[in-house]
């Protein structure tokens, strides 16, 4: 478990933060920019001494400002990779990844070089040096250095921001695999939720200083509850997460039949196995709501539920929560017009209606298998 209650300021800017995470896994540290993001990962780390709280990693605390502990950061066993990778330029890529290694006790390490190399890709990169390297390759290599510190907790403060599209798909299978083949517990900081979603257990979502909800990706990122919270902290507009199971596949007609909790769900072809689990967004501004279920319609998606409750924006148009069964609420982003023609309200029977076109190809990403413990 990680366990976190700090209070600290950087700056005019203050911070007061409490979460526990699972042990294992990845956790995302998502909101907003000016959140208090990198303070906080600051602060685990040991780079930012916090004012009072306490940091436990695994059972072991960090920092604990009543009973005086304060573990410098380089016997943190705390990993940490920034946005640039910061490595040595003036050593290879072997030498700089076994700069952790060869100052970590032969007893605390639990990784070698080879199983790194190979996981990362980067045997072709070892006589090199960073500046032959390309912005993907040399956040390989910063997660490689890290890995080989063998350290009891890893942060990467938003690692991908400095790279374009083609490179972030290139990194991302690689943090992907990092609690699967190493079992290193990951925080994860990032703005992005495509990030979030295709990497991450847990989500801490943080706004002006503070965690404001943690819990599983998928019920965190779809809580009406917070759409308002700090000004949409980082979500922009309602919406609904879901994990599914690859079903079948019908390439006869370019789609994927996939097992959701609520029941069947059609989306455009997926290049993933039949039994992978998978994560897609649903936008609010996809679904439409009918009060019978509609029949000689070429939408294939179609889910019974009950309103829950209905957020008129004042601007002509409603966000409406629904209770579609087992797994997250779903949202519906309609008009105010349609609210009262169809006198919609709280428990009212509808039936939800989702496109297939709608989730576009670049939606679904891959959910991790459970990884074990709860939040």
């Amino acid at each position: 478990m990680i366990e976190v209650q700090v209070r600290g300021a950087a700056g005019a800017f203050r911070l007061d933060v409490e979460f526990a995470v699972p042990e294992g896994g990845v956790t995302a540290l998502f909101g907003p920019s000016g959140s208090g993001k990198t303070t906080l990962i600051n602060m685990i780390a040991g780079l930012l001494r916090p004012e009072a709280g306490r940091i436990v990693v695994n059972g072991a605390p960090v920092f604990d400002s009543q009973a005086g502990v304060d573990i410098a950061p380089h016997r943190r066993r705390i990993g940490t990779i920034f946005q640039e990778g910061r490595l040595f330029p003036h050593l290879t890529v072997r030498a700089n990844l076994v700069y952790g290694m060869n100052r970590t006790p032969p007893a605390q390490r639990y990784v070698g070089l080879d199983q790194v190399v190979d996981m990362l890709g980067i045997g072709d990169l070892l006589t090199r040096r960073p500046a032959t390297l390309s912005g993907g390759e040399k956040q390989r290599v910063a997660i490689g250095r890290a890995l080989l510190a063998s350290p009891r907790l890893l942060l990467m403060d938003e690692p991908l921001a400095a790279l374009d599209a083609a490179r972030k798909a290139e990194i991302l299978p690689f943090i992907e695999r990092l609690h699967r083949d190493i079992q290193v517990p990951v925080i994860y900081v990032s703005h992005a939720m495509d990030e979030v979603l295709a990497i991450a257990d847990t989500m801490a979502l943080m706004a002006e200083g503070r965690v404001v909800a943690v819990g599983p990706v998928e019920e965190v990122a779809s809580r009406a509850d917070l759409y308002g919270a700090a000004g949409r902290p980082g979500f922009g507009h309602a919406e609904t997460v879901i994990a599914a199971t690859v079903a079948e596949h019908e390439p006869e007609f370019g789609l994927t039949r996939l097992a959701a909790p609520a029941g069947a769900l059609r989306v455009p072809r997926l290049d993933r196995a039949v039994g992978s689990m998978v994560r897609l967004r649903i936008r609010a501004r996809d679904v439409s709501l009918a009060l019978s279920r509609p029949s000689d319609i070429s939408v294939l998606n179609i889910f019974p539920g009950t309103i829950e409750g209905i957020d008129d924006h004042g601007n002509g148009t409603v966000d409406v929560t629904l209770d579609i069964g087992p797994g997250p609420q779903l949202h519906a982003q309609i008009t105010a017009r349609a609210v009262h023609d169809l006198a919609l309200g709280p428990g009212a029977r509808v039936f939800a209606l989702v496109k297939s076109v709608a989730i576009d190809r670049y939606s679904p990403a891959p959910a991790s298998e459970p990884s074990g413990g709860g939040t």
